[in-house]
């Protein structure tokens, strides 16, 4: 009898053995499963906090025009701007112009014997700049194809009234828009950091 018990439990170490290793699969998957849930969190927790912070309020595109040095057309219109501060402080800049005025504008801000070519390589989808569009409410324009085209202008290079002033080299990107419009996006590196004026209290 005993010797038949031995046997037995010889032939049960394999399958035992199985149990084991199944249950270490088990948990390790598991606890994976929870670190990546963890690191998700932490990575869009972070993602939304860079996202949110350091915008500083009274960022008007008035101001931002001011700033820029830019002169832009009466027509503009949807004008949005923001100010985010950091190493290096980002100004944004963006409005929408009947087509016919946008084409005058941008090549009134393209250095003589250049003009604004497609985004050709686009950034992948969710890519985030330090100071997004999307804080605007808009999307990214690094990230658009279709009637997407970008350029660029620094302090010197014209000579036009719209652009004389320009303190700073700024990007500039313009989309063509179904409704006969184009958005016209600005963003420029600002050193030394500015001030904008203090946000109007709320219903003011």
């Amino acid at each position: 009898m005993t010797a038949s018990l031995d046997r037995s439990e010889r032939l049960s170490l394999p399958a035992r053995s199985l149990i084991v290793v199944a249950t270490l699969v088990v948990l390790v998957g598991g606890a994976f499963l929870v670190v990546n849930q963890l690191t998700d969190k932490v990575t869009s927790d972070q993602v939304k906090k860079e996202k949110d912070c350091c915008w500083v309020s009274g960022a008007t595109p008035a101001w931002t025009i001011k700033l820029f040095g830019l002169q832009v057309p009466k027509t503009a219109t949807d004008q949005r701007a923001g100010y985010k501060t950091g190493r290096i402080d980002i100004a944004l800049l963006s409005f929408v112009l009947p087509r016919p005025d946008a084409e005058k504008y941008l090549k009134a801000l393209s250095p003589e014997g250049t003009k604004l070519i497609g985004n050709d390589h686009p950034k992948e989808k969710g890519y985030r700049p330090t100071a997004p569009f999307s804080h605007l409410g808009l999307p990214e324009p690094e990230t658009i194809v279709t009637g997407m085209r970008q350029g660029g202008v620094c302090e010197g290079d014209v000579s036009t009234p719209e652009g004389k002033m320009v303190s700073r080299c700024i990007d500039i990107f313009a989309q063509v828009l179904g409704s006969g419009g184009t958005r016209i996006y600005l963003r420029s590196s600002i050193e030394p950091s500015a001030t904008p004026p203090a946000a109007e209290p709320a219903g003011s």
